[in-house]
């Protein structure tokens, strides 16, 4: 059955390839963003995948995005929380605005999300959530308290409302991607990047269409007995 998906962070990096992947399993998908109008609007020329702006750090904006995707597309029954960022320091260097700008945007979008599609799913009785959360959330990382404290916080999130959930026939689900062939990961220096490398048992980065394939296959209506998960893409990277 073609359902409705909603994916933040979903015209660039990751959240990119988990958009077309879920189009690619036979969904209608609406992907939001934040920054880089221009990008955004390539992206859905390009896929055919509509785009709405919002800040998913700000509670009301989400209210008001849901709304408009409801109206425009439908029912919303599948959410991937992606949208994230990175603002790094030392904890003895990091400003308040570091901290709170990356909890914000990267756990608070949980809440903000959620809360604006949980009770229609509730009432149809059907939902798949699904949180992007990151290796650095289970084993930590140098220089990303405020990153590794939401990614983790990711995870106790999706454990509790898979509970909640259950019921209701909405499973609620996390993936934990290690360092995949991003822009983002682009930008880490070439000696430090092999070093990455190194560390990672497959021996290469991941790919974002591998986390697409893994939303997809926890999207699916036959993953309806999956719940409360964490799924690690790491190329066996860190063993949770």
């Amino acid at each position: 059955m073609q359902r409705l998906a909603l994916v933040t962070g979903g015209t660039r990096g990751l959240g990119q390839a988990i958009s077309l992947a879920l189009k690619a399993a036979g969904h209608r998908v609406a992907a939001v963003y934040h920054d880089n109008a221009e990008a955004a609007q390539a992206f859905s020329q390009s896929s055919g995948i509509p785009v709405f702006h919002w800040d998913v750090s700000v509670y009301a904006s989400c209210g008001l995005g849901v709304a408009e995707v409801e109206h425009e597309l439908g029912p919303i029954d599948i959410l991937v929380n992606n949208a994230g960022i990175t603002d790094d320091a030392v904890m003895h260097k990091m400003t308040p605005e570091q901290w709170w700008n990356v909890i914000n945007t990267n756990l608070g979008s949980m809440f903000n999300m959620t809360r604006h599609v949980m009770e229609g799913m509730r009432e149809r009785q059907y939902g798949r959530i699904i949180n992007i959360s990151s290796i650095n959330g289970e084993k930590g990382q140098i220089g990303q308290a405020n990153y590794a404290a939401a990614k983790a916080g990711i995870l106790g999130f999706t454990k509790a409302l898979a509970l909640e959930c259950a019921r209701k026939h909405i499973t609620v689900n996390a993936i934990a991607p290690g360092y995949c062939d991003t822009s983002m990961v682009a930008k880490v220096a070439p000696d430090v990047l092999h070093t990455i490398v190194d560390a990672i048992p497959v021996g290469r980065l991941g790919t974002p269409e591998e986390i697409g394939r893994a939303v997809a296959f926890l999207a699916d209506e036959g993953a309806g007995f999956i719940t409360g998960a964490t799924l690690d893409v790491n190329g066996g990277q860190y063993l949770g």
